[in-house]
């Protein structure tokens, strides 16, 4: 991978593992920041009501330094760590894999339960479609009508992303473009007259 991509999922997919008469059904589901978190794990849990645990975990972030593990019950780490060890295999971010247990009257031991809630993970990623997305920098740019050929020649010849635009005397573009090409994209609009660039975010 270079160094300004990132792997995520392109759309929600399920999987199953069943042990002992013990059901274990997954769901990988992908997200973009914290708040689309609980409805998510509420919604899952209303779905699998009769499941006696939901077990999650999730990685956020480009930089996969956000992420977190919920056992729900289960043994202290036979359930959340091995879901976030599947995210990691797959070197997956921006996901969150709910894992339902359907309990068959059998006890699994935590060997068992550690495997289990590995495999469901897996299963669920595998029935996934894996994308790899670019990091993308984010910048507000004004300047004045009168350069407004000069901007826009840079923004198509550099294939740069543009939102949320207005043109007036001072005219304001939202534009995005990947890391490894910030330096020559700024480098080229700072020789554009009366320009100002500020920073908005990467993601």
């Amino acid at each position: 991978m270079n160094s300004d991509t990132y792997k995520t999922i392109e759309s929600s997919s399920q999987g199953i593992y069943k042990e002992k008469g013990s059901r274990f059904v997954s769901f990988a589901i992908p997200v973009s920041d914290q708040e689309e978190i609980k409805p998510i794990i509420d919604k899952i849990r209303k779905d699998n009501h009769e499941a006696r645990h939901q077990c999650y975990a999730y990685m956020l972030g480009h930089e996969r330094i956000i992420w977190r593990v919920n056992d729900d019950g289960e043994p202290s780490g036979t359930a959340g760590r091995p879901i976030l060890g599947q995210i990691n295999s797959f070197d997956l971010t921006n996901l969150i894999i709910v894992v339902c247990r359907y309990f068959g009257g059998t006890l699994l031991g935590v060997s068992g339960l550690i495997n289990a809630y590995r495999s469901a993970a897996a299963s669920a990623l595998q029935n996934a479609l894996i994308t790899e997305r670019t990091i993308q920098e984010y910048y507000e740019i004004k300047y004045p009508y009168i350069s407004m050929n000069d901007v826009m020649r840079i923004l198509k010849e550099e294939d740069i992303g543009q939102s949320d635009q207005s043109f007036d005397l001072e005219c304001r573009i939202l534009i995005n473009f990947r890391v490894s090409s910030k330096e020559k994209v700024l480098n080229r609009l700072s020789r554009i007259d009366g320009i100002k660039c500020k920073y908005i975010e990467t993601q």
